[in-house]
């Protein structure tokens, strides 16, 4: 669901205007649906099960895809902004659901459980831009629409089967006492990291295709499957990302990831070919695929007895930065055309390597480095 407007944006017509704008907006109307959605769940966890909070999300997303179905072009940019925030605002209360659901699992191996929920997550958004892409001279945007809104509507039916008793598995944290567990530097730090790399990823899958219709000639259907062609190199990234762990230094892999990407976006800016696109996309996305893990992993460390709202909290932040992230990107675009799309991850990367490095001497002032001693 979260991915859907990097596959929709061409097939909503936005490929064939230079009004950048409006369609970031979309991206800004979902941002805040996903933080109210996951304020939202905070006092629902407090009285009813995770199961029911996925059948609220599931029903809530389905219901906003058919009406995103039924207020497709010719209707304007504003009929399809509700639909946009109440499909974010579904997603909130999935996104607590499932960080109490997983929570025993993340508490016993953090890098690993990370890897599985973010293989699994885009898994999905793989199969977003297969769908919309394997479809866009097939099927009507409406029909698109309303075939996606088929998959939340099943999750929905399936939760609904298995509604356990009002009292959740774990009990979310207070927003206050949550923010209070925020103040550390270190917090702040892994929030802002996590924020800036969650906006370089979302950066890219929401303007990729556009940015390839436009800037290198592609065709809609060639530009959706180079998309799918990035969320498969995350997915396949995020498996080998197990195994590398275990053989090479951390700090070397992140060093080399950020390098990866960089060189990535560059590649990106200076092709005309579909090899050399689909070349930056394999670099872009193999560096992008091993930092998140990594940075889940040394979250896990420095914070292992916290509850699973914090880490709520900080994906819900980190999500907001994934979406704020192409919204204000549409008016760089506005402003320098379409290269902005590489522009913007390309200096956010620096900031991520900026936060890595803070990260890293907080760590080894404060005598809780993992990475820097070259632990795997």
């Amino acid at each position: 669901m979260l991915s859907l407007l990097g596959a929709v944006l061409p097939v909503w017509g936005y490929h064939l205007r230079p009004d950048f704008t409006s369609g970031g907006h979309y991206f800004i109307f979902m941002a805040v649906g996903v933080v109210g959605g996951v304020c939202a769940s905070y006092p629902i966890l407090r009285v009813r099960s995770v199961s029911y909070a996925l059948v609220l999300g599931a029903a809530l997303s389905s219901g906003a895809l058919l009406y995103l179905a039924l207020a497709s072009p010719p209707v304007s940019t504003a009929g399809r902004l509700a639909g946009v925030m109440l499909l974010g605002f579904g997603a909130g209360p999935i996104l607590h659901a499932a960080s109490l659901a997983i929570w025993s699992s993340y508490r016993h191996n953090p890098a690993a459980t990370a890897n599985l929920a973010g293989a699994s997550f885009v898994s999905g958004c793989l199969l977003m831009a297969l769908l919309v892409g394997g479809t866009y001279y097939i099927y009507t945007v409406p029909s698109i629409l309303f075939l996606l809104a088929v998959v939340p509507g099943l999750f929905a039916c399936y939760y609904a089967r298995h509604l356990r008793g009002p009292d959740p598995p774990a009990r979310p944290q207070p927003l206050l006492e949550l923010w209070r567990d925020l103040r550390s530097p270190a917090a702040v730090l892994s929030a802002l990291l996590l924020f800036f790399q969650f906006g370089n990823e979302w950066a890219i899958a929401g303007w990729l295709p556009v940015f390839l219709i436009q800037r290198l000639g592609f065709s809609p259907e060639l530009a959706l499957h180079l998309l799918a062609f990035y969320w498969a190199i995350l997915l396949v990234g995020r498996v080998v990302a197990q195994f590398l762990l275990l053989k090479f230094r951390h700090g070397y892999l992140l060093l080399c990831s950020v390098l990866a990407a960089q060189f990535g976006c560059v590649i990106l800016l200076m092709t005309k070919t579909t090899f050399g696109a689909a070349s930056g996309i394999l670099f872009l996305g193999g560096g992008f695929a091993m930092i998140l893990p990594l940075l889940i992993e040394k979250i896990g460390f420095r914070f292992p007895d916290l509850p699973p709202s914090f880490y709520t909290g900080f994906f819900a932040f980190a999500m907001s930065g994934g979406l704020l992230a192409p919204w204000s990107l549409s008016y760089f675009a506005g402003y320098l055309g379409i290269r902005a799309v590489m522009l913007l991850p390309l200096a956010g990367m620096t900031m991520v390597a900026v936060l890595l490095t803070l990260i890293w001497l907080e760590a080894t002032l404060s005598g809780t480095d993992r990475l820097a001693s070259g632990s795997k």
